[in-house]
């Protein structure tokens, strides 16, 4: 069983953002797809979570209108497109998966924002 982020990196403020969560091993369909993300000396918080048909998306308030989350069930892969990125965006990104009796995480992916 894995889960394997990619995508993140340094960017400018403004600039745009594409992470991707690979997932082998196990049915991803039937399980929704969640973003969190960690910074330095904060808890881990939600970021965006999809159900495992790819609808009901839902997103943290400090991040609607700029994430979008999405998931290709036929790729076992979770997208987070992120557009205009702020400073405070800085963080390390992980994804899970997460049925009725179990939960899996990956390893997560830097994203940092700075000029």
């Amino acid at each position: 069983v894995q889960l394997v982020e990619s995508g993140g990196g340094l960017v400018q403020p403004g600039g745009s953002l594409r992470l991707s969560c690979a997932a082998s091993g196990f049915t991803f369909s039937s399980y929704a797809g969640s973003w969190y993300r960690q910074a330095p000396g904060k808890e881990r918080e939600l970021v965006a979570t999809i159900s495992n048909g790819g609808g009901s998306p839902d997103y943290a308030d400090s991040v609607k209108g700029r994430f979008t989350i999405s998931r290709d069930n036929a790729k076992n892969t979770v997208y987070l497109q992120m557009n205009g990125l702020k400073p405070e965006d800085t963080a390390v990104y992980y994804c899970n998966a997460v049925r009725w009796d179990r939960i899996y995480w990956g390893q997560g992916t830097q994203v940092i924002v700075s000029s």
